[in-house]
Order: C-alpha cells, then structure tokens, then sequence
C-alpha cells in the first residue's frame, strides 16, 4: 500500500498529466486521439516518472556509483590461521620457528602452548607437559598467557596458573625457557606470594640480558579484581618484587569504556548491572637501549614510561619510583605492546582495528588499519623485518555479550612488513 504522502504525489501527478494533456488536445483542436498526442501524453508520463522512470537524484543502476567506505591502510599478510582455540601470545624465535599459545578461558584448549608446523599447530613442548595437573603444578602448563623467544633460541613461556580467571593457583604461576634445540626445560621461575597477590592475573614479559648475572624479565600484573602492577625478576636467583603496585599507571582507568565494532564492552555484574571491562597493566616493552619501560592498562588509552633502573633497585622507596613516571599521552587503547631496534613503539588499537607506531620523537602514525584487525592481541617483531600480531575477536566472546559466543572462526595470525628488527638487549 502507498503511504499517504507517496499517494498525495500520486495524486498530483496525475493532475498535472491531465492538465498537460487538456493542453496538447486544445492545441490540436479536438485531435486528441491522434498519434501526435499518444507520443505526447507517453513523454509527459514518462517525464513525471509514471512509467518507471527513476526520480530525481536517483541515479538509475547503469549510472550508480559504490558507495564510500572505511579505507584500509598498510598491508597485513595472513601467517596462519586458528580453527580451533583463541590464541592470544605470539612470538618468532631467531631460527624463525613460530610459537602461539592459548590461555584457557573457556574453549576446548588441549594444549596451552603449540608451534606452528606447516599448516598445523602442535603442542610444544610436548602434549604431556601441556595437560594441566593441580598436584604438579611447577611441572605442568596451566594456562599460559605469553610466549617470548630470546637471542639464545629459548622459549620463554609465561603460565599465569589462572584458568578462567581464577585465583592463581600458587606453585602453579611461572616462567619457564625451554631451549629450542634440545626442547627441553633448562630453567623455571615459580613466583612467590608476597609477588602474585590472589587477583594476580601476570600477563605480559619482556627481557633485558646485560643486566644482572642472567638478566633481568620485566612482567604486568593485569588484574581486573585488585591492584595492577610491574613484576621484576632477577634470572639468575629467581627472586622477584613488586614496583608500582596499586599505582595510577598501573590501575584501570574509572572512566574508561572500551567501544569496539560500535558497542561498549560491559559484563554481566551483580544485581543485574553491566559494569565496563576493567583490566589493569597489560602492554609492555622495553625501548632499545633498555633503559626505558613501556607499559600501559588494557583500559585505558594512555602509554605511561618509568626508567628501568628504578624498577631493578629494590632499595629506591617507591614514592621516588612513582614520582619518575611518565604519562605519555594517548596513543589509543591497547592490548599488546611492542619495541624495535630503531627506538619505534608500537602499540594494538583494539578499538579502531588498527596497528600504530611511536616514533622516536614521540609522534604517532597509524601503519595498519583493517576490519579484519579484531582485537589485535600480542605485538611481536621478528628477525624477518616484520612485525607479527594475533587477531582474536576477544570482545566478541560470550563474557561481554550477555553470554552468546560472537567469535567467528578463523582466529588469525597477521604480520606487517616494518623494516625494522627486535631489540637487542644480549650481553
């Protein structure tokens, strides 16, 4: 049925093709139904859109144009991609081996760490030491969060012993280097409690060999239940502390609501509210010369530095620590966080799909930006000159969309040409 007003113009039409018509038969004195005029009454139809004719500023479909859309820019180039569970951490060791892992939160994970072999992902280092055991804790992967591969060719694996969220299982959260020749486990760093509080959620690592006899890891706490904060490990003694603890650098941003595909990222609270997502420090990475510390929140848009040698001396009071942060600005919000040698930062951009770039004078740039960059997790520079990072579609899961599972498969493993190699902080 026609609207009212389509029936109005209808109408009117109509009227004035009558009174062109009274026209045309005056003019030809009463000869109204000779052919001149049938051409005449057809033209006038057609001209008035009667017969088909488009309207004006309807531009008929041989003359349609596309419509403007978002463009992209750079080029990113599918490595892999994941049919099975969400990965979130990636690194490529120097020998070019590729290493992913798959923190248990929910899917069917039956290994938490696994390398990338042709078109396949097999557990690494081997299937037993993936199946999680609670009575073996130190031995066994749990839920791993982040991988990172050394000059020396070792695995770094970070096991946050924190399956779905959950209190860290103590015994359980810890660092281990399985040396990429051998695939053997040389080294196992169990934190302690006065480190991993019981809302401790250790995300992300970085390393700095010159320093100390083995060097030192740098680590986040990216708790969304208690206070954030920075891990130091010493490599060589095992022994870790706590720096920034509860600091505005490392805590969560209050007024801070993450807005990815066009929605708010809020999860299902008690008494029927729907707070926003709220997780402490997340990012990280070490600037070239190792000397300084990037990190930021995962909610929150802005990149925060701290001098590294203040984080590695236990006796400097925290209020002289706290006093040498530096915030930065906003440089977007961000999952993962990444260094090359050259002094760039780069930083995920969860919110506009995107890939950015801080360059040494602190400007940004944005050097991907893709629909199929959803939720850029984990940033990691490759001796290859490219700069690697997963896709996982993490807002999509059913934690913040009232419980239906919006994640479409492939999860997918991009890189991006930077020119650029992986900071080199060996003795």
């Amino acid at each position: 049925m026609l609207s009212r007003g389509r029936a109005v113009m209808r109408v009117r039409r109509s009227a004035r093709i009558q009174k062109m018509a009274f026209f045309v038969s005056a003019h030809n004195k009463g000869n109204y139904m000779n052919r001149r005029n049938t051409i005449a009454l057809s033209l006038l139809a057609v001209a008035m859109g009667m017969l088909g004719a488009p309207s004006y500023g309807q531009p008929t479909s041989a003359d349609s144009k596309p419509l403007a859309e978002d463009r992209p820019i750079g080029h990113i180039e599918a490595v892999h991609e994941f049919y099975d569970a969400m990965p979130t951490g990636v690194t490529r060791a120097p020998n070019g081996r590729i290493f992913v892992n798959f923190p248990r939160w929910g899917d069917d994970v039956p290994f938490t760490v696994g390398e990338i072999v042709g078109d396949r992902v097999v557990a690494y280092p081997n299937a037993q030491m993936n199946r999680p055991d609670s009575k073996h804790p130190a031995s066994s992967l749990l839920s791993v969060q982040s991988v990172v591969a050394d000059y020396r060719n070792r695995l770094w694996i970070l096991d946050t012993a924190a399956p779905s969220f959950s209190a860290p299982l103590q015994g359980g959260a810890k660092l281990v280097a399985v040396d990429l020749a051998s695939n053997k486990v040389v080294k196992t760093i169990i934190f302690k409690p006065d480190v991993l509080y019981s809302t401790t959620y250790v995300n992300d690592v970085r390393f700095d060999f010159r320093v100390g006899d083995e060097g030192i890891a740098y680590i986040t706490d990216s708790s969304a239940n208690g206070p954030g904060g920075i891990i130091v490990v010493d490599l060589a003694s095992g022994k870790a502390w706590r720096k920034l603890t509860a600091h505005y650098s490392t805590q969560v941003d209050q007024s801070f609501v993450a807005v990815v595909e066009g929605r708010e990222m809020r999860t299902a609270g008690p008494g029927g509210t729907h707070p926003a997502l709220h997780i402490a420090s997340d990012g990280i990475a070490l600037s070239a010369d190792g000397k300084t510390l990037y990190y930021s929140p995962l909610s929150s848009r802005h990149l925060y530095s701290i001098p590294t040698a203040l984080l590695r001396d236990r006796d400097i009071p925290e209020a002289s620590v706290e006093a040498a942060v530096k915030d930065l600005g906003e440089k977007g919000a961000s999952d993962g966080l990444e260094s090359d040698a050259s002094g760039a930062v780069y930083a995920g951009d969860y919110e506009r799909n995107s890939i950015r770039k801080m360059s040494t004078d602190g400007t940004w740039e944005t050097i991907a930006h893709d629909p199929r960059i959803l939720w850029p997790d984990t940033l990691s520079v490759g001796n290859d000159g490219y700069l690697y990072f997963t896709a996982n579609q993490l807002n999509r899961m059913a934690l913040f969309n009232n419980g239906s599972d919006l994640r479409k498969k492939p999860y997918t493993l991009f890189r991006i040409k930077i020119d650029a190699a992986p900071v080199d902080l060996k003795p």
